[in-house]
């Protein structure tokens, strides 16, 4: 096996046995549907949501059919929180409790802060930063009423730590992410609760490709030390890790998912 290939995907250990999860953004062929696949494959059920309502019918059929797990699905867009509340609430009422939230709603662009609009600006932190704090407070009001404890995971980026050129509002809202799993992971220790996060570099998957140039993709994938684009799977991998209890004296921290070039 050569460097660039990726490894088969590993088999589920039960990490999650018992366990409702609840993913963001998790409609298509992304890390958020690989991580509720993902937690299907260690033994939970799972809830999953997107704004866009086809994509999102389309992946929870799919994951229903793996046969491993009850999966609901509930439309959502992540910039409103009546929306959000209600996720929280419709997943509850449909499941009975809620064990796990994975914050994975984020978006993109290409453009230099000299031509940046205030409006491009704002969207992307609207999706990419507030939208997770609309979901942890949200969560965090459900675990503190539950008195059960919890696991949130937040979907980050190595832009939070390097610089990139043309990813200016992108970089800001994934530093912000980082930021407030540190704070908010403090808060939540009195509610049981722990909250950490993945960075990843990059997770090359067919949504990505139509967003992205091809050239800038490929010149990011050959840097990494693997020389090549983690799998959403491998990403997805490290979620389910920081969800169970074989995590349970970690809070607050933000794993680099990522191979750095040697």
């Amino acid at each position: 096996m050569t460097l660039a290939v990726a490894p088969k995907e590993v088999g589920g250990h039960g990490l999650l046995d018992g366990k409702v999860v609840v993913v963001t953004a998790a409609a298509g062929t992304g890390i958020g549907s690989a991580t509720a696949r993902r937690a299907l494959m260690e033994g939970a059920d799972v809830v999953i949501s997107d704004y866009h309502e086809r994509r999102l019918g389309q992946t929870a059929d799919e994951l229903a059919a793996l046969g491993l797990g009850r999966v609901e699905h509930v439309l959502c867009d992540v910039t409103s929180t009546a929306q959000v509340d209600a996720l929280f609430a419709s997943a509850n009422a449909r499941m009975g409790r809620i064990d796990v939230l994975v914050n994975n709603a984020g978006l993109g662009g290409q453009t230099p802060v000299v031509e940046m609009t205030d409006e491009e600006w704002d969207r992307v932190l609207d999706v990419t930063l507030t939208s997770v704090m609309r979901a942890t407070r949200a969560a965090l009001r459900y675990f503190r009423a539950a008195g059960h404890g919890g696991v949130i995971v937040n979907n980050a980026s190595v832009l939070g730590w390097r610089a990139q050129h043309s990813q200016a509002h992108y970089a800001a809202a994934k530093a912000g992410v980082m930021a407030l799993t540190r704070c908010s992971a403090v808060e939540a220790v009195e509610y049981g609760v722990r909250i950490n996060a993945v960075s990843p570099s990059i997770a090359r998957h067919k949504f990505l490709d139509k967003t992205a140039p091809a050239e800038l993709l490929d010149q990011l994938s050959a840097a990494e030390a693997f020389g090549r684009a983690a799998e959403p799977w491998e990403v997805a991998a490290t979620i389910a890790f920081l969800a169970s209890e074989y995590s349970s004296y970690m809070t607050g921290e933000v794993i680099s998912v990522s191979s750095q070039h040697p």
